[in-house]
């Protein structure tokens, strides 16, 4: 069945005995315990993140401080979800593209850079995170993509837990949803539904509005 993302991003498809660890692109989806709006709201299409919503941002920034091999692409934090892409082992040359037949010439190569939109407007500054000790992360092993997402989601809910004042709290769902990226256009699809997804939360299934 061909991939899309408007049907299959909230549904794991993870291959039995495939090596997440290898070289290569990977679609996640990250829901928060609940699903309760956590991280902000969309306003008019932006969304526009709260001090919690900050703290998951810094997080996912910080991965390659700790994962050096890896590469941060397009990312958007929803109210209670994160849609991101991550490139594991990006140094490497060459990149295997599941299902193509044959090998990239890198990441992304062919495509244009993602844009970047500019930061909406918050009406106060998230406090400075407490960046993690160095002795959390072993950065000379290269952490497989089950355990850089375990990085995110314990960090991201440590510093949550510290501002609302609930530490041991469950912020994430213990599951997440991934695709593995097989190729240039499935990539540019994929970054192209993460950049509109705020203009499609009023219907979105993830929006609590609509289970009520």
């Amino acid at each position: 069945m061909v991939y899309n993302p408007e049907k299959h991003h909230r549904r794991s498809i993870r291959l039995k005995g495939y090596d997440y660890g290898r070289a290569g692109g990977y679609f996640v989806t990250i829901c928060n315990n609940g699903r309760e709006i956590l991280f902000g709201n969309v306003i008019k299409g932006v969304m526009i993140l709260n001090e919690y919503g900050k703290m998951v941002e810094y997080t996912w920034n910080d991965l390659p401080n700790h994962n050096p091999h890896i590469q941060l692409d397009e990312f958007i934090i929803m109210p209670n979800h994160v849609h991101g892409i991550i490139f594991m082992n990006y140094k490497n040359a060459n990149i295997t593209w599941v299902g193509s037949g044959g090998m990239g010439s890198g990441v992304g190569a062919g495509s244009e850079p993602a844009p970047t939109p500019e930061p909406a407007p918050t009406p106060e500054p998230a406090p400075t995170p407490t960046p993690e000790p160095a002795s959390m992360v072993n950065k000379n092993k290269h952490h497989g993509l089950p355990e850089i997402i375990r990085q995110f989601k314990t960090f991201s809910a440590r510093r949550i837990n510290e501002i609302r004042q609930t530490p041991g709290s469950h912020v994430w769902q213990r599951n997440y949803y991934e695709h593995i990226v097989r190729n240039e256009h499935d990539l540019n699809r994929i970054r192209r539904y993460i950049r509109e997804n705020p203009g499609k939360w009023e219907r979105d299934n993830e929006n609590s509005t609509h289970r009520k």
